[in-house]
């Protein structure tokens, strides 16, 4: 099995280069290898420690000889490289898996197709106020192994996609959450749902009778899963649709949080800072979370009231003349905007468009004739726009600027729509980056 203290990273990213930093500190000899070409700060950080690492290669001869891999959620199991490493039979792991071995902390683990930074960010902040030692990592913000390296948190909120879980062996979720199954990423599971469906289980892999199991009982697919899974854990259901004796439901429009032995939580979704059924469903979770951690009602309750999300996601800008404006302008793919109209009221007037990375729009086609009006293009190539709803809605129009977009926008909405900048492209034929199109969205909105 080669030298069992040699370990080798496969790619240099912010997980990558924390994983670095942790093996390192953990007294391995430690070798980074990037197929691609690694990031100025990313590559400052490996020389400052030290850290032996190559670019825009693999020098297969080192790599194979490592007694375990530590590989970048970003590189899937067809690599050629995987592929060699699986066959000799070397451990390929993820970085969640090798940083959690470093710590005592409690982990709550959050999951799902769709919602998943939202939930996370809001569940971090609800018990940061409540003046707990939290991390947060995993999908978002910095690496876990690098925080494990650094730091000593006694809880991480750990935001888990299912490459990461694909390749998280022993690792064991004290708090686990599955926020819902939807179609997603199925190239990398054979175009198989079950494939992707099992993937997202793995997060009760090791769980037992003293974890905690959190999921929406709204989901098919997550029903599906659970009549194929054992649930060894305490499982807490959460559902807008029906009534839950153990777990949180809604009514009245209230959420009502009820656990075993615990105080009821409640509180109207009026109240809430995230709006729209999705984020029921993310404060819900959120809240469970909260109420396992045995937190105050009113404490919870104040940091649901007040938590910002992030920017550019799903974010309200204003109402004008009776129309919401949402800036969505994080949505850089099909996915994201699905998710977006999805979690829309109807009569919607979509701004779509920049660079298209191959789009496959046909997903979108029955939101959009159920919820859009109109497209309003915002990019230099609109042509695959028109060509995939000409027949699903009145009107296209194509504009060249975030300004021209927003008033044609305003000029094709009535009172009681909503303008909803989701682009399910990229950002840089017209802007910067995603951030600059948001930001000069959020301009000519204030400009109307």
């Amino acid at each position: 099995m080669g030298n069992s203290n040699y370990i080798v990273i496969l790619g240099a990213g912010e997980s990558g280069v924390g994983a670095a930093m942790l093996a390192q500190k953990q007294g391995y000899d430690v070798f980074v290898s990037d197929a691609g070409k690694i990031a100025e700060k990313y590559k400052q950080e490996l020389m400052r420690l030290e850290i032996h690492f190559e670019e825009e290669q693999h020098s297969e001869e080192k790599i194979l000889a490592a007694s375990e891999i530590v590989k970048s959620p970003g590189i899937p199991d067809k690599a050629d490289i995987i592929k060699k490493l699986l066959a000799k039979g070397t451990p390929v792991i993820s970085e969640i898996e090798f940083a959690a071995r470093y710590t005592n902390a409690k982990m709550i683990c959050i999951t799902g197709s769709n919602g998943k930074s939202t939930t996370s960010l809001l569940t971090y902040h609800i018990l940061k106020n409540q003046g707990l030692n939290v991390g947060l990592a995993g999908n978002i913000g910095k690496s876990f192994a690098a925080q494990v390296a650094s730091e000593n948190f006694d809880y991480y909120v750990l935001e888990l996609s299912s490459f990461m879980l694909d390749n998280m062996y022993s690792f064991k979720a004290d708090i686990a959450v599955l926020l819902n199954i939807t179609p997603d990423h199925l190239d990398r599971y054979e175009y198989n749902m079950e494939n992707y469906r099992n993937s997202k289980f793995r997060i009760i892999q090791n769980q037992t009778e003293d974890s905690i199991f959190i999921y929406c009982a709204d989901d098919t697919e997550t029903m599906t899963g659970l009549q194929q899974h054992s649930i060894k854990a305490k499982a807490y259901p959460f559902s807008i649709e029906k009534k839950i004796e153990n777990g949180a439901c809604l009514e009245n429009n209230n959420i009502y949080i009820h656990l075993q032995n615990t105080q009821p939580f409640i509180m109207s979704i009026k109240d809430l800072a995230l709006q729209g059924k999705h984020n029921i469903y993310n404060s819900m979770a959120s809240g469970i979370v909260a109420k396992v951690l045995e937190l105050r009602n009113e404490s919870i309750r104040e940091s649901m009231g007040d938590f910002r999300n992030i920017e550019h996601r799903l974010e309200h800008v204003a109402k004008i003349s009776g129309i919401d404006f949402i800036n969505d302008s994080k949505a850089t793919n099909v996915n994201s905007t699905w998710y977006a109209l999805e979690s829309m009221p109807s009569k919607v007037v979509l701004i779509l468009g920049g660079v298209d990375k191959g789009n496959d729009y046909s997903m979108l086609k029955d939101l959009v004739k159920n919820k859009v009006k109109s497209i309003v293009c915002l990019g230099k190539d609109n042509k695959r726009i028109h060509d995939a709803f000409e027949d699903d809605v009145e009107v296209i129009v194509n504009t060249t600027t975030a300004q021209e977009a927003v008033q044609i926008a305003y000029h094709l909405a009535q009172k009681g729509d909503t303008v909803l900048l989701s682009p399910a492209c990229a950002s840089f034929d017209l802007f910067k980056n995603y951030e600059d199109r948001g930001d000069q969205f959020k301009q000519a909105v204030k400009e109307l």
